[in-house]
C-alpha cells in the first residue's frame, strides 16, 4: 500500500515556458503529491512566503542565475530557496533552480568552459551512499545534459553527490533537505526536440542529430532511475524526519545507457568517487558527440 502523501502541496517554480514539469509532474502526483504551480516566467507573482507548503521544485531556463534584468523574478525566488534551505524545507532545484540554490546558500555560478548536451552518465560521489534521495541510486545513473553554466563553488557546507568528467558539480545537497541537479530528470522527448532546434545555431560544432537521437531513446533508462528519487521526495514532503542516513552497506545495481546489468554492487564506506574507467568513457562519449571543427 502507498504511503499517504502530504498534507500540504508542492510548489513547483517554472522559470521559462520551454523548460516545464515534463513528466516529473506524473512522477510527483501519482507519489501522492498535490502540486501549485507558479510561473512567473507568465508574470505570475511569486508567493510572499512558503507558508502552507510541504516542498519546493524549481525548474530550469534559458537565463543565468544572475540575469535579474532578464528575470526580474530572481532575487525573490534566491531569497526563497535561502529560507528553504533555512527552514529545512525539502526543496529540489533543477539546471538554473539547482544554480539558484547554490548562489542562494552563498556559492558561485560560472560559465562552464565546457558545455554538456544531450544523454550522458555522471558518477556518484561517497557521500552519496547516505543520502536521502542520492543512496538508492546506481553508481553512474543516466541523465540529461543542456547546460552551458555550471556551480563553480559549492556554498559553505554543501555536499558534493554526483560528479561528471568536464563538470565536477552534477549533484550536491545544502543544509539537510535541500538538493540541487545540474542536469535534467524532466525532459520530454518532445521538451529536448524543442531545445535542439532552439540551440540548433549554437551547437553547430556538434553532431546534433545524433545527441537529439541518443537523447531520446535514453528517457526510458532516465524514467527508470529518476521515477523513484521522485516518490522518495514526495515521502520527504511528507515526513522531512524520515531523512536519515543508511545503515550500514546497500546493494545497487549498476546502470548504463543500455540494460541494467545483472547483479548487484555493495555501497559500502569504500569512496565512490570517479573510477579512471567511468571518467574514460564519459569523457570519450562526450568528445564522440562534437564534430571536428571546420579549419
Amino acid at each position: 500500500m502507498a504511503s499517504p502523501g502530504p498534507e500540504r502541496p508542492i510548489l513547483v517554480i517554472e522559470n521559462d515556458l520551454v523548460a516545464p514539469l515534463g513528466r516529473l509532474e506524473g512522477w510527483l502526483r501519482e507519489a501522492g503529491a498535490e502540486l501549485v504551480l507558479c510561473s512567473p516566467a507568465t508574470g505570475q507573482p511569486l508567493p510572499a512566503d512558503l507558508a502552507g507548503y510541504s516542498a519546493l521544485v524549481v525548474l530550469g531556463g534559458v537565463m543565468n542565475a544572475y540575469q535579474d534584468d532578464v528575470a526580474p523574478w530572481l532575487p525573490e525566488l534566491r531569497a526563497l530557496l535561502a529560507a528553504a534551505v533555512r527552514a529545512e524545507l525539502p526543496t529540489l532545484g533543477i539546471c538554473l533552480g539547482g544554480q539558484l540554490l547554490a548562489v542562494a546558500a552563498g556559492g558561485r555560478v560560472s560559465e562552464a568552459e565546457t558545455p554538456e548536451y544531450g544523454s550522458q552518465l555522471v558518477a556518484k560521489r561517497q557521500a552519496a551512499a547516505e543520502d536521502p534521495l542520492f543512496r538508492e541510486l546506481p553508481i553512474t545513473p543516466d541523465v540529461l545534459q543542456w547546460h552551458v553554466d555550471e556551480v563553480s563553488q559549492l556554498p559553505p557546507g554543501a555536499v558534493l553527490l554526483a560528479s561528471s568528467p568536464v563538470c565536477e558539480v552534477q549533484a550536491f545537497r545544502v543544509g539537510r533537505l535541500a538538493w540541487g541537479v545540474q542536469f535534467h530528470i524532466e525532459t520530454t522527448p518532445e521538451i529536448v526536440t524543442l531545445w535542439a532546434q532552439q540551440d540548433a545555431e549554437l551547437l553547430a560544432d556538434y553532431d546534433l542529430p545524433a545527441i537529439l537521437d541518443r537523447s531520446i531513446r535514453a528517457h526510458p533508462d532516465i524514467a527508470e532511475v529518476w521515477r523513484p528519487v521522485a516518490a522518495a521526495f514526495v515521502a520527504l514532503a511528507a515526513d522531512p524526519s524520515a531523512a536519515r542516513a543508511a545503515a550500514g552497506p546497500r546493494l545497487l545495481p549498476m546502470a548504463g545507457p543500455g540494460p541494467v546489468a545483472a547483479g548487484p554492487v555493495a555501497v559500502t564506506a569504500g569512496p565512490l568517487t570517479d573510477p579512471a574507467a567511468i571518467r574514460a568513457a564519459l569523457a570519450a562519449e562526450l568528445q564522440a558527440s562534437r564534430e571536428p571543427p571546420a579549419y
